[in-house]
């Protein structure tokens, strides 16, 4: 295989081993212990989101799933064996689903062309179209209407999420465990906390009243 950006994969792996030894000859060593990340971030899959990268965390401190726009379904075993192992086992505290403006999914969501398979996960988007249709419908300009599907897209799933029975049987137990959202800038930079923080069912209910802006 002579394929130059596959190489230099490979060498800049290398490149980022003798980095990380020349500051921390045991780094790898001590990762190698076991990991304790107290964050759980569902992001999506868009390659210009790297969670560690945009919140400038290390190996070891982020525990992630990813999928195409950053969905809570569930009858996703994947997504619910990510959140059974973070939460029980890893016993994060943390949970963060982020979402990103101009994400494709949500675009695809907002029509009515076919893709192909994807049109099966994309109806669970399109389900939260029509849950906030009324507000979205009043929004005149079409970008303007596709961030805030972003963003409303996040809030039902941190809702989905909380309503989850792994969640539910933590604060059931006492066991602290926050659930945040937020939405990325990807052409700012620039994480937007939408002040959907739940921390038990009472938060929940809460946050159901909450307007998002």
């Amino acid at each position: 295989m002579n394929d130059l950006f596959y190489n230099q994969l490979l060498e800049n792996n290398k490149n980022w081993v003798a980095s990380k030894l020349s500051v921390d000859p045991e780094y790898f060593q001590k990762l190698a212990n076991g990991q304790q990340p107290p964050l759980l971030w569902i992001g999506c899959a868009d390659s210009r989101v790297p969670a560690n990268e945009i919140i400038g965390a290390q190996p070891g401190e982020v525990f992630v799933h990813r999928n195409i726009a950053n969905m809570v379904v569930h009858s996703d075993m994947n997504m619910l064996s990510v959140l059974d192992y973070a939460v029980n086992v890893l016993k994060v505290k943390h949970i963060i689903v982020c979402g990103h403006y101009g994400c494709g999914g949500v675009k695809a969501a907002m029509g009515s062309d076919t893709i192909g398979l994807i049109d099966n996960w994309i109806r669970h988007i399109k389900d939260v179209y029509r849950f906030h249709h009324k507000e979205l419908n009043k929004i005149e300009d079409e970008a303007e209407r596709f961030n805030r599907f972003v963003e409303l897209n996040v809030v039902e799933q941190v809702h989905d999420l909380a309503k989850t029975s792994i969640v539910q049987n933590a604060w059931r137990n006492n066991q602290p465990l926050t659930i945040h959202g937020w939405v990325y800038g990807v052409g700012s930079g620039v994480i937007k906390d939408l002040g959907v923080n739940i921390e038990s069912n009472d938060t929940l209910d809460a946050v159901y009243q909450l307007n998002i802006k």
